[in-house]
């Protein structure tokens, strides 16, 4: 099980903390981590771009010149996308980029994506943050007591309002709280804070669920008249049923 030191806002050691396997101990999978970047991508987009098909610009619908005997080619609306201002052919139209990622495979790769952080010794992990006044001064002057360089996303609460008010003039700082950190952030951002308080949040999100359906054996009661043993009966667990 790995540990962690926890640092004040001075940067000093003020104690140990240990991480769980389960979401701080989890090998790289980059083709994983990739895959759920490109799908939070994907669900981010608005999907609204749309071009005017022939049937959506302005122009009335009359016949501009007789059929035959004009000497042209004969032409049915003045909407045609072969005329200027016409509709456009086969352009983009609204659509819904989203698809849907198995919850495994998010929570894996989070856990893929916070494992590697704390590998590479990007991972802060701070007592508390508190700050008497929300001064962006004193935020950036933390930051450089902790060497927290680049691009920093801070998992806090968001109830914290010094410290909101105090970072969110700071472009290279992220708050959010624990169910708001998501796998673009991760990797978007070169190192990660957390306290305590959201290791243990972020470890029950995510630890991997028990199946619902779960079953295990147990033994089946002997009634058949010849007296031939019979298999043991499966039993589902949590559905009300003893073992």
């Amino acid at each position: 099980m790995p540990t962690a030191k926890v640092l004040d806002l001075t940067s000093k050691e003020v104690g140990q903390v240990e991480l769980t396997d389960v979401g701080f101990d989890v090998a790289l999978n980059e083709p994983l981590i990739h895959e759920a970047v490109r799908s939070f991508l994907a669900n981010r987009r608005s999907g609204t771009s749309a071009t005017k098909v022939r049937g959506d610009v302005s122009g009335a619908g009359r016949k501009l010149w007789r059929q035959k005997g004009t000497g042209r080619a004969r032409v049915a609306s003045l909407r045609s996308p072969l005329w200027k201002g016409g509709g456009n052919v086969h352009g983009p139209q609204p659509r819904d980029w989203s698809y849907n990622l198995p919850k495994k495979m998010r929570k894996r790769a989070m856990c893929s994506a916070i494992s590697e952080r704390l590998r590479e010794g990007n991972l802060v992990i701070v007592d508390e943050w508190k700050f008497d006044q929300p001064k962006t001064r004193e935020f950036i002057k933390t930051l450089s007591d902790l060497k927290l360089n680049g691009k920093t996303l801070i998992v806090d609460s968001l109830k914290n309002t010094n410290l909101m008010l105090a970072s969110r003039n700071v472009q290279t700082a992220k708050v959010v709280n624990s169910y708001g950190v998501n796998i673009y952030d991760l990797v978007n951002h070169q190192k990660l804070v957390l306290t305590p308080k959201t290791v243990e949040e972020l470890t029950g999100i995510l630890r991997p669920r028990l199946k619902d359906d779960e079953e295990h054996y147990g033994p089946r009661p002997d009634d058949r008249e010849d007296g031939a043993s019979r298999p043991p009966r499966r039993i589902p667990r949590n559905r009300g049923a003893s073992a």
